[in-house]
Parts: structure tokens; sequence; C-alpha cells
């Protein structure tokens, strides 16, 4: 008996995993571009063995696309977690079905079947890859309970990241880039849902 739950209990974890519900809302939830300020910046400091320099006060309102934890790579005990985030048009229900994403290795993937719901290019510049560093415990509680499809308002700063032995982490700046270092290294202070 505990063999055959144990298999339907895995079974159905399996078919929760390939088949994530679909996303249902009306309208754009978040609609605007996030606001980037690369004036009055905080000096360097220090967390832990890391030294976080802030390169941008930045806010952000998005869906979440995809939430990947991540536990035994270099940067896990710094940032435990990396989210896809979608704005604008990628914060519409039906792009958002129509879109396989995944996420591994601190990368954010996306495919279609036929036809893109967005043009490629309007879809890179209104969904990114974060890899989000918590500034506080009270902080990482809140991005660890985050899951796909929430509607968040990320705060805090886009930084550069050193560390030991050469240990280097550094955001972009830009909403358009795509690949090796496209993605934002973001200082979290604060997490509204």
């Amino acid at each position: 008996m505990k063999k055959f739950l144990f298999l339907l209990l895995l079974a159905g974890g399996i078919y929760w995993w390939q088949h994530e519900p679909p996303a249902t809302w009306r309208g754009l939830p978040a609609s605007r571009d996030p606001v980037q300020l690369s004036t009055q910046l905080p000096a360097p400091l220090k967390h832990g063995d890391y030294t976080i320099k802030p390169l941008a006060r930045y806010e952000i309102k998005a869906v979440v696309l995809g939430r990947e934890r991540y536990r035994y790579d270099d940067g896990a005990n710094l940032s435990p977690v990396d989210l896809a985030l979608g704005w604008g048009p990628m914060s519409s229900a039906g792009v958002i079905n129509e879109l396989n994403m995944s996420q591994s290795g601190r990368w954010y993937e996306y495919s279609w079947s036929e036809e893109p719901p967005l043009s490629p290019d309007l879809i890179a510049a209104h969904s990114a890859n974060t890899h989000c560093i918590p500034a506080s415990p009270a902080v990482r509680s809140q991005l660890l309970a985050i899951r796909r499809l929430d509607v968040v308002t990320l705060k805090g700063y886009l930084v550069e990241v050193g560390g030991p032995k050469g240990y280097s982490w550094r955001s972009s700046l830009s909403r358009t880039d795509t690949g090796g270092g496209a993605c934002e290294v973001m200082w979290i202070t604060a997490i509204e849902k």
C-alpha cells in the first residue's frame, strides 16, 4: 500500500510539474517598464564575504514567469532564487500561455510551438532573468515564498558583486540585451505582492 501511495504521489508531482496551471487574468497586471535611476546611489556595502556595489536604483512590477531555487552553485548562499520576470506585453496571460519557459544553471529560456505570440525582440525587451540577492532575512523569507504567476514589485538596486578568490557578478543595466551577461543581479530591499 505504501509503495502504491508513493507511486501515485510521484506520478501526480510529475504531471503537475509538466502541466503547470495557465495564467487566467485579463489585461496587463504589470503594464509599466521597470524604473532605473543612476543618481544618489549608496556606497558599496559588505554582505558576509562579499562587497555589493550599487550600479542603479531599480524598481520593477512584474509577473513571475518562472522561479528557480539554487542551493549548491557558487552564488547560492548570496542569491538563493532566480526569478524570470515579465512586464508590459509579457504580463499578458495570453502571451504567457503561448510560451514554454524554463530556468536552469542561472539561465532563463523560452520557446513557442508554431508562431511566437510576440516578436522575439519584444519578448526579450519585456522579460528578464533576475538573480535575487535578499538584503535581509525578512526579504529572503518573502523571496522564497514567491511562486510562478505571482505579481510582485521588487525594490532595490542593480549591483556588481565582488567576493573571495576573484568572484565577480555584474548586473546588466539594459532591458534589451540577451545572452551571457544580460541578467539582472538585484539587491532586493523590499518586496510587495
